[in-house]
């Protein structure tokens, strides 16, 4: 089972189109200057963007503000129409959408048809779900709505283990909406999605990657993913969270505490290719502004282009290139850290 098999690469690849290799080519060349320079140099549009379909959710998981909800921003779903004029402002240089944030996208009703609306315009469509509503005509949907890529998170092999972590959630239930789903894919002989279990690694599971594998394989995903998780308050790690084996985490103990793991270079790649939008609009730098606190524009007020090319935009890069380690949502970044499963 590979992490990325050539079927996966060559669907992503097929999106591309001249106008939107031309556009990534300029994304990464400014980053690169700007790196180079210290100056925040801005060429071209998103290669990606995260766009978040609510900041509802069904579990209570204890390090996700959806679980907590403890968001200060109001809770909501992401409408139709906002969604399709800013893809249309956006398409052309749009590589791949990120279809997840805060949340679980299921819980819009309108999910799959704007999965379908980005993916009729060529763009690779991923999304991530706790697998709760999988059912047999939302799994078929979700084929027949031309998504590229399924994450499916899977916390643990066992009940008891499972709910450490995802709250409020039936592992059977989950697992059996990703038999629906293969079974369903084979059913309509579609290639995508590319279906992968993501086991997010903590203390009470870290046993368990082994099984895990296992059950990978007895279902037949795609792939499995092991992912660091993030731990707001990680030098007391409140909920015992941290593992013990560093290989799988963003922390490691020392004679002075638990210390984060991560080295805060003066640049981010994040800042130049990959924005979100929330539900209502607001665009936020990147997916660890959980609460979109460091909101750059407003889409309901301005064009995404504006925005991007703003003065806010322009400071905020400025703050990254030349002292990363003053802005909050960088201090616990996983960029880097995450560990791919086989």
């Amino acid at each position: 089972m590979n992490a990325f098999p050539v079927s996966d690469w060559l669907n992503l690849l097929s999106k591309l189109s001249v106008q939107r290799f031309v556009n990534a080519i300029k994304v990464w060349s400014s980053f690169q200057l700007s790196k180079w320079t210290g100056k925040p140099i801005q060429w071209g549009l998103p290669i990606s963007i995260s766009f978040e379909p609510t900041t509802s959710c069904n579990l209570r998981c204890p390090e996700c503000p959806s679980g907590l909800r403890s968001f200060s921003r109001p809770t909501g779903m992401l409408q139709q129409d906002f969604f399709r004029s800013t893809i249309d402002q956006l398409h052309k240089d749009l590589f791949y959408l990120i279809f997840y944030f805060q949340g679980e996208p299921y819980l819009n009703p309108a999910f799959l048809d704007m999965v379908r609306y980005a993916a009729d315009k060529k763009i690779y469509t991923a999304t991530s779900t706790n697998g709760h509503y999988l059912n047999d005509a939302n799994a078929r949907k979700t084929i027949e709505s031309g998504l590229d890529r399924l994450i499916i998170s899977i916390d643990g092999t066992t009940q008891e283990v499972y709910e450490q972590y995802r709250v409020g959630g039936n592992l059977e239930k989950v697992l059996e909406g990703a038999r629906t789903i293969m079974q369903w894919k084979k059913k309509l002989k579609s290639r995508t999605p590319f279906v992968v279990f993501q086991f997010l690694v903590v203390r009470p599971n870290e046993h368990q990657l082994e099984e895990a594998r296992a059950l990978a394989t007895e279902i037949g995903v795609d792939a499995i993913w092991f992912k660091t998780a993030q731990v707001y308050d990680f030098e007391n790690d409140p909920n015992q969270l941290i593992p013990v084996n560093t290989s799988y985490s963003r922390y490691r103990r020392t004679e002075k505490g638990i210390v984060f793991n991560g080295q805060l270079a003066n640049h981010c790649w994040r800042l130049w290719h990959d924005p979100v939008i929330t539900w209502d609009g607001l665009v936020a730098p990147c997916c660890f502004d959980k609460d979109a606190s460091h909101r750059l524009g407003d889409l309901k007020q301005q064009s995404f282009a504006t925005i991007w090319r703003s003065e806010a935009y322009r400071k905020f890069r400025t703050t990254l290139l030349t002292g990363r380690k003053h802005i909050d949502i960088c201090s616990n970044c996983s960029e880097g850290t995450k560990v791919w499963g086989d």
